[in-house]
């Protein structure tokens, strides 16, 4: 046996082995959710006696409109979207107009600037002086407390700078000479070049808003702005499940069931984002962080 089949070999059992070792590591990740989704959609019997495995017992919604009875989730949904979505397009417009101030290199103090926007990379104040600057603001008890704070991300301004430096200056150049200024060039060439970059850099802002939770027990005491995120961690740390979620008090599901409700409408939605975006995210992060 020479040592090419020998080779050949080692290699099958290699690829054999890492495609067991993925499919087993695949398992342990997607269980856990999967378990929540079955447990949601089980029936009482099946979650009581504590059979539900892979599959539930018929698709049962009575935990779905148990959760929902309670006008708090509604509201806090609400919130949630209003906070997403807001907060995404205003920090899309705020970060891609810095990133592209901060492309073009023959902008006078454009150097001073990029190294200040990188120094908040490095340093940041604290969480105290965090809280009373956004006090003085008068954002305290509003949802724009979870908006107008994270407006703008460093990381995410630079990932945009470097895809925007990596696009050719010829076509800048081109550009001015048919008269175009600074904003014709901005959103008739450079954006709809950069769709891959916005699209990973919108996902990044939604799923950053969709999932905060802990600046709203922070920054909002009045429950009736609270985002669905903090409803679903008081719930889940919550000894008094029945009165957390019910205002008469009534029960008649397995809190167990309602936990897993609560979770899969809590984090449903944003998953089903990113299957839109997904074509764009591996070339637009690559791009992004390679260049400049």
């Amino acid at each position: 046996m020479n040592n090419r089949q020998v080779r050949g070999r080692a290699d099958i059992i290699f690829n054999v082995c890492n495609t067991l070792i993925m499919i087993l590591i695949l398992i342990c990740t997607l269980y856990p959710f999967w378990y929540v989704i079955v447990t949601s959609f089980s029936s009482i019997a099946h979650v009581t006696n504590s059979t539900v495995l892979l599959w539930p017992d018929g698709i049962h919604l009575e935990s779905y409109q148990q959760v929902f009875r309670n006008n708090l989730v509604p509201v806090a949904y609400g919130n949630t979207l209003y906070v997403t979505l807001i907060g995404t397009v205003i920090s899309m417009v705020l970060t891609s107009l810095s990133a592209f101030v901060l492309s073009r290199t023959e902008l006078p103090g454009n150097k001073l600037m990029t190294m200040f926007v990188v120094f908040t990379m490095l340093f940041h104040a604290g969480l105290v002086p965090f809280y009373l600057q956004v006090r003085d603001l008068g954002l305290l008890n509003s949802r724009w407390s979870l908006i107008m704070p994270f407006a703008i991300s460093t990381y995410n301004t630079v990932i945009l700078r470097n895809f925007f430096k990596s696009i050719p200056n010829a076509l800048y150049e081109a550009a001015s000479i048919d008269g175009s200024s600074y904003l014709g060039y901005f959103f008739r060439i450079l954006l709809p070049l950069s769709m891959p970059s916005l699209a990973t850099i919108t996902l990044f802002y939604a799923v950053s808003y969709w999932n905060a939770y802990f600046y709203s027990i922070l920054f909002i005491t009045d429950r009736a702005k609270f985002p669905i995120q903090a409803i679903l961690r008081q719930i889940l740390m919550s000894s008094e499940f029945n009165t957390m979620l019910y205002d008469d008090g009534t029960q008649n599901l397995p809190s167990e069931m309602l936990k897993c409700a609560m979770i899969v409408i809590t984090v449903l939605p944003i998953i089903c984002v990113y299957p839109f975006l997904q074509r764009y995210f591996v070339k637009g992060i690559m791009v992004g962080s390679l260049k400049g």
